[in-house]
């Protein structure tokens, strides 16, 4: 992995084809994959992530960074982040608490983080993507790569064609906000070794909320609004 010390995302936007291409060529049977970690911080994966989002935009987060300010402040400041999160030291920033009304009444509380901890966030979740998604339902299109609301119509409708006749609507409340930290971690170490992603994970889960100028600690739920 190079060193974040000397090449940053915005740094290494024109990354060349032709290496890749080149890489691939060497690769050996004895090939294995790098460390998830590895994986998560790579320029590529970072490039991916810091584009995404910039295209999401997105109201700022506790420090008042907006998406447009991130890559010139990425520019100067991500060696330090960069030795942070490598040292294990690195502490994400409480999130943003925002309240929007719900179509049939009542509030949704969503949490917003700041946009450096969006990228990281962001990076991540790549990164978990082809660990975690080829193992979910065939029937789950929410959120996921590659699949859409369409797709899920046209299930429903082979289902209805192949003689069922019942659908169950199911919603449960206040869910997200309930996630337990420890049931949750317990899950996602069944698929991921890499015990520094595993300590970065749990940080944001129990990194905080912003909340009328308090921050409130956060011992269960994961604030809606983070990147999934």
């Amino acid at each position: 992995m190079a060193d974040p010390q000397k090449e940053t995302p915005v740094h290494t936007a024109a990354l060349s084809e032709e290496r890749s291409v080149q890489t691939a060529h060497h690769r050996t049977d004895n090939y294995r994959e790098p460390p998830l970690w590895e994986t998560v911080f790579s320029k590529e994966n970072l490039l991916a992530a810091l584009r995404r989002v910039e295209a999401n935009r997105g109201a700022p987060g506790i420090d008042g960074m907006t998406t447009e300010e991130l890559r010139p402040w990425i520019a100067l400041n991500w060696p330090k982040v960069w030795a942070e999160l490598d040292a294990g030291t690195y502490r994400p920033a409480p999130v943003r608490r925002v309240t929007i009304p719900k179509p049939n009444g009542g509030e949704r509380m969503l949490g917003v983080p700041r946009v450096l901890d969006r990228l990281i966030q962001q990076a991540i979740a790549q990164a978990l993507v082809p660990v975690f998604d080829p193992h979910f339902s065939g029937a789950s299109f929410g959120f996921r790569p590659g699949r859409s609301a369409h797709q899920a119509v046209k299930v429903g409708r082979r289902a209805i064609e192949d003689g069922n006749r019942w659908a169950v609507d199911l919603d449960l409340d206040k869910f997200f906000d309930r996630v337990n930290h420890d049931a949750l971690m317990a899950r996602v170490a069944r698929r991921v070794e890499d015990k520094k992603v595993l300590k970065l994970i749990r940080r944001y889960l129990e990194a905080g909320i912003m909340a009328e100028g308090e921050v409130v600690a956060s011992e269960e739920g994961t604030p809606q609004g983070n990147a999934t």
